[in-house]
């Protein structure tokens, strides 16, 4: 256990910051090397300490999935931000007004409901609210579906003058699923290729966009692209979890952990420690490239994983491991999906070749409306 963990009590959120930053970097100069510009997605760290960070390398603005998690962002001096997610309802419109007095803000649309609630909300504005059409391309959440429905929307949207079309995204999260990194990457594209098509309608039905927006960090890592993209939208990239670490067979690259403490070890190969699902999230992936192989990995262990959660309880069965620790042992566990699992705390303690240097609120923990 490493010395400096005495100083910190568990569960707790620990973040490598050197291996952060490296991260940072070099998704920057993935999309330099594209030509493209990158605007990470902040459902990760949701912190306005490392949204910060991420601009000053280079990053254009952020995504955000909440208009909360915006207003944090825009309080902490973010100027330029995306909501890639549908906002429904009148009352999250008036807020968005108000950012959009404030900042340059655009936000995901899917359907005529929106354009509806944002006609009327922000009738006597100054300019329009900017939006992008989502996509749907294989993951079978929210998105326009067909070429008509796409037709259909611009055109809608072309009858308004609250409302203005400036582009189009896509999320391609079913390459988590994917077989084999070749699978992934022939997914991706595939994605790309439908995501640039339908730029291309809009762009036929006289309407000029600026943005067509991809991304999933599986995909990006295992080296999927396409000419005509103008914005990687990733965000996990940052801190990587076992699933992503699993996708390019790297868990170098893990900054983010959850250190706990052994409280109990009642037979020879089970071990029981404090990080239940209140301090790691019980969401883990059975197959596909991102499969996770239980709840969470113990970090420099010979395949050691969290086989079990109850609320309060993380449970290891491994009988060589249980040899190694004795009850009150601290160990670091990389979460199986670190965004929800930052969400659980409310602040996170920052280290750099095993020192703290500082802790820092999870300012974003909780926003999510």
């Amino acid at each position: 256990m490493k010395k400096i963990y005495d100083q910190i009590d568990t569960p707790a959120l620990i973040i490598d910051k050197d291996i952060a930053i490296k991260n940072i970097e070099m998704m920057q100069n993935i999309a330099n090397k594209h030509g493209v510009v990158l605007r990470p997605h902040i459902k990760t760290h949701r912190m306005s300490y490392f949204a910060k960070i991420q601009i000053d390398k280079g990053a254009t603005g952020i995504a955000c999935a909440k208009i909360g998690e915006a207003e944090v962002m825009a309080a902490n001096g973010i100027k330029d931000i995306l909501i890639a997610n549908e906002i429904v309802g009148e009352m999250k419109y008036t807020r968005l007004k108000k950012l959009h007095r404030e900042i340059k803000i655009r936000t995901g649309i899917d359907n005529q409901v929106q354009i509806d609630q944002i006609e009327k909300i922000f009738e006597g504005e100054a300019k329009p609210l900017e939006v992008l059409i989502e996509l749907e391309v294989g993951e079978n959440r929210s998105g326009i579906i067909t070429d008509e429905q796409l037709v259909n929307i611009v055109e809608y949207i072309k009858t308004k003058k609250n409302v203005v079309l400036k582009g189009i995204f896509s999320h391609e999260g079913h390459t988590y699923k994917a077989d084999n990194v070749q699978d992934c990457v022939e997914k991706a594209q595939i994605a790309y290729k439908r995501t640039i098509g339908a730029a291309e309608i809009i762009k036929s039905l006289g309407v000029e966009i600026d943005t067509i927006s991809i991304g999933a960090t599986p995909s990006i890592m295992n080296g999927a692209f396409l000419e005509g993209i103008t914005e990687l939208r990733v965000g996990t990239y940052i801190f990587f979890d076992v699933g992503q670490a699993s996708a390019i067979n790297d868990f170098s690259k893990c900054a983010a952990t959850v250190l706990g403490t052994i409280i109990s070890q009642p037979t020879k190969d089970r071990i029981v420690l404090d990080t239940g699902a209140k301090a790691l999230v019980s969401q883990n992936r059975e197959g596909g490239i991102c499969s996770t192989g239980g709840f969470g990995y113990v970090k420099n262990s010979d395949n050691v994983r969290i086989g079990a959660l109850f609320d309060e309880h993380g449970l290891i069965y491994d009988e060589e491991f249980s040899k190694k620790i004795k009850i009150g042992d601290k160990i670091e566990i990389i979460p199986s999906h670190i965004c929800p699992t930052v969400n659980l705390y409310d602040e996170a303690y920052i280290v750099s070749q095993d020192k703290i240097v500082e802790i820092i609120s999870i300012d974003c923990r909780g926003k999510s409306q």
